[in-house]
């Protein structure tokens, strides 16, 4: 049970790049939480789902005997939510009645660009951080400074009166 949540869904199996197959599979199920919830429950969803890993990468690595696996994708699928929680909300904020596939792309590929080169403080907490506050924590982070680029975008691309996707 536990693989089935720390690979979400097993998409963490996929190879290659398993974090980008469970950050698309985290993604696709953000906005239909997004679509029939809400954007509060899904930014609410990502802060519970981080809360909630922790503990279970702890159980799983300390039985696994590794840490940070690369089939372990539910931090990826947590921060693409906030990412795309953030992206979204900027959408709304600009009063864009059409949903906002373009916050949504570029929600996700900032996330997948931010969590594979790791820079800054994001790089830091990857390696000082351990367990399973350290495996969440780098992409909690990632996925908050992604929403707020691709919420930057949006606004760029609706001042500029670009046509909406």
């Amino acid at each position: 049970m536990q693989k089935l949540f720390v690979t979400f869904f097993y998409s963490g199996l996929l190879r290659p790049a398993p974090g980008t197959w469970g950050s698309l599979a985290g993604a696709i199920v953000g906005v239909g939480i997004y679509y029939y919830i809400g954007l509060e429950t899904l930014f609410m969803a990502s802060i519970l789902l981080f809360l909630a890993s922790i503990s279970i990468i702890d159980s799983y690595e300390a039985k696994s005997g590794t840490h940070d696996d690369s089939s372990i994708v539910i931090d990826e699928v947590a921060g693409v939510w906030v990412s795309i929680s953030i992206a979204l909300s900027s959408w709304e904020q600009l009063g864009v009645a059409e949903f906002g596939w373009i916050s949504v792309i570029l929600a996700f590929v900032f996330f997948r660009i931010l969590d594979i080169t790791k820079p800054s403080i994001i790089g830091r907490l990857d390696r000082n951080l351990k367990g399973g506050l350290g495996v969440m924590s780098d992409d909690m982070v990632a996925g908050l400074f992604a929403g707020l680029i691709a919420a930057a975008c949006a606004a760029v691309w609706v001042k500029a009166g670009l046509p909406i996707l």
